[in-house]
C-alpha cells in the first residue's frame, strides 16, 4: 500500500520522539496523536470516549498527578497557573491503543499514520532489544570485575597479615634465679 505524499512528510525518526516510557510501557499521548493525525485532541478524546470498550487498560490509561508531573518537568508545557494549555492529564496510547485508534479514526490519513506509528514502535522494540544484549554483557563484566575487588582485598589482607612482624616469644631467663622461681 503506497502512503499519500501528506504522511511521507512525517519522519520516522519525529514519531519515535513521541514514543514515552510510562508505567514500563512504550506509549504515545494523545495530544501527539492528533497532531499527527490533524485533529484536534478534543476531537481524537472523543471519539475514544465513545468507543471505551475498543480501549481496555492494557491498550489506553490516563496519567496520574505523579506522572503527569513528571512528564512536565520533561517537556516544555503550558503553566499549570493560567487557563490554557493542558487542562486534564493527557491519554497515554500504546502500541496495540494505536492500532485501534484506526478504527475509531477512519480516515485513510489516520489509518496510513497508524502504519507508521506501529513501524516505529517495532524499531523501536528492535532497538531496544539488541541493546539488552549489550546490557547483559555490561552486568557481566561489573560482576567479574566484583568478584576481582573482593578477591583483591582479600589478598591485601593476607599481604598486611605477612607485613605484620611476627609475634616476640616469651623471654627466658639467663643466669640463677631464686628457687621460687624454678619450674620442676
Amino acid at each position: 500500500m503506497a502512503t499519500t505524499t501528506s504522511t511521507q512528510m512525517v519522519p520516522l525518526d519525529f514519531i519515535e520522539r513521541k514514543i514515552y516510557l510510562i508505567r514500563g510501557c512504550k506509549v504515545m499521548l494523545d495530544s501527539d496523536l492528533a497532531e499527527l493525525y490533524h485533529v484536534p485532541t478534543k476531537v481524537l478524546n472523543q471519539a475514544v470516549r465513545r468507543n471505551l470498550g475498543r480501549f481496555p487498560a492494557d491498550f489506553m490509561f490516563q496519567l496520574n498527578g505523579e506522572e503527569l508531573k513528571n512528564w512536565r518537568s520533561q517537556t516544555v508545557t503550558s503553566n499549570s497557573g493560567v487557563k490554557m494549555g493542558l487542562r486534564r492529564p493527557p491519554y497515554a496510547f500504546t502500541e496495540h491503543g494505536v492500532a485501534m485508534l484506526s478504527s475509531v479514526l477512519s480516515s485513510k490519513r489516520a489509518v496510513e499514520l497508524n502504519i507508521l506509528i506501529i513501524r516505529a514502535f517495532v524499531r523501536l522494540r528492535e532497538y531496544l532489544s539488541s541493546h539488552t544484549d549489550l546490557a547483559r554483557k555490561l552486568e557481566d563484566v561489573e560482576r567479574t570485575q566484583y568478584e576481582h575487588g573482593s578477591h583483591i582485598q582479600q589478598i591485601y589482607g593476607y599481604i598486611d597479615r605477612l607485613m605484620e612482624p611476627p609475634p616476640e616469644p616469651p623471654k627466658r631467663r639467663i643466669g640463677f634465679g631464686p628457687p621460687e622461681d624454678i619450674e620442676e
